[in-house]
């Protein structure tokens, strides 16, 4: 991660809060929070790195989960703090920091992580090993992370109407089949990192990680963000039953290698 990512959301605080509980961004939520739900311990404590404004730390918190935020981004950890305030909740802590360099956390503190965001942001393959060695420092051997990732084969289908246009650069996109795809400012939100589930598997168990399993979070509805848009709009029932459809099915293997972002639930053991 750089500069260039910490200032990217400190400009967007409020919008990144608001990303999740758009149509079809919350087909993210829901797939996680169902990944969540089936993989984490009943209780303990999380650590949620690269928790951003806070969405997921309030609704482990809902789910009685002690929980600790870090986030790269000043901004977002103040808006963290005042949404747990006008929520009523309260995380044990909520810190700014990198995901690269955990030191104010022991060792083996907490029964369960995620770590949503870092992966895609550290375009350097050594930094983003040097998240995955804090991130298993910090977890209790054994314990379960939800680990994200930008996924080039779901990009290159979502790009059809995304961004049409990059299609006339054939060397560019043909990239997104095979290589680690690094982006700057210039090609994506913000720097970037585009992983092939291939690839993030082998990081995660270069790293001291066993896979267990995967979900590709915007399911069978990956690609289809204004169809998605229009439906919430013209008919919110049809879209209520789209979005658990997602979630139920987004680990099937039809789905879970083709979606734009990729989570893989991975435990931590020793190397």
């Amino acid at each position: 991660m750089s500069e260039v990512v910490q200032n990217y959301y400190d400009g967007c605080v409020e919008r990144e809060w608001e990303r999740l509980a758009r149509p079809y961004r919350r087909f993210e939520l829901v797939s996680t929070l169902r990944l969540i739900d089936e993989h984490f311990p009943p209780a303990g404590r999380v650590v949620d790195i690269g928790g951003g404004p806070g969405r997921y730390t309030i609704e482990l918190l809902r789910r009685g989960y002690r929980v600790t935020l870090v986030d790269l981004s000043p901004g977002n950890v103040a808006y963290a703090r005042a949404k747990l305030a006008e929520s009523g909740l309260s995380a044990d802590a909520v810190l700014q920091g990198d995901a690269r360099n955990l030191s104010p956390i022991p060792d083996g503190e907490f029964d369960a992580a995620l770590l949503l965001g870092p992966m895609y942001h550290i375009v350097n393959e050594a930094d983003r090993r040097a998240a995955l060695d804090e991130l298993r420092r910090v977890l209790k051997p054994g314990a379960p992370a939800i680990v994200g990732f930008l996924n080039p084969w779901g990009i290159l289908r979502s790009g059809l109407t995304e961004f049409p246009e990059q299609y006339s650069d054939e060397p560019a996109i043909r990239k997104l089949l095979t290589t680690c795809v690094q982006v700057g400012e210039q090609r994506a939100f913000t720097e970037a990192a585009f992983l092939t589930p291939p690839q993030a598997i082998a990081e995660l168990r270069a790293a001291g990680f066993a896979v267990d399993t995967r979900a590709g979070v915007e399911g069978f509805a990956a690609g289809m963000l204004d169809a998605v848009e229009r439906i919430a709009a013209e008919d919110p029932e049809a879209y209520e039953i789209i979005l658990r459809l997602v979630a139920e099915t987004c680990d099937l293997p039809a789905f879970r290698d083709s979606t734009e972002h990729l989570h893989m639930v991975a435990r931590a053991i020793g190397l």
